[in-house]
């Protein structure tokens, strides 16, 4: 999270700025959890994605 200031800002200005940011919420990543099903293990896919540069 970024909260850019300018110069001379009031504290009024700086508090709207907070209040904004405070406001948003994250995404709800849990709903995706196991989502994607894999035919192989991931750490086989991993080692066979390296393995191309060879």
């Amino acid at each position: 999270m970024v909260l850019v200031l300018k110069k001379g800002a009031s504290k009024k200005q700086i508090e709207a700025l907070e209040k904004k940011i405070k406001g948003k919420k994250g995404i709800d990543i849990i709903k995706y959890c196991g989502s994607v099903k894999l035919k192989k293990d991931a750490l086989t896919i991993q080692k066979d994605l390296r393995d191309e540069w060879k």
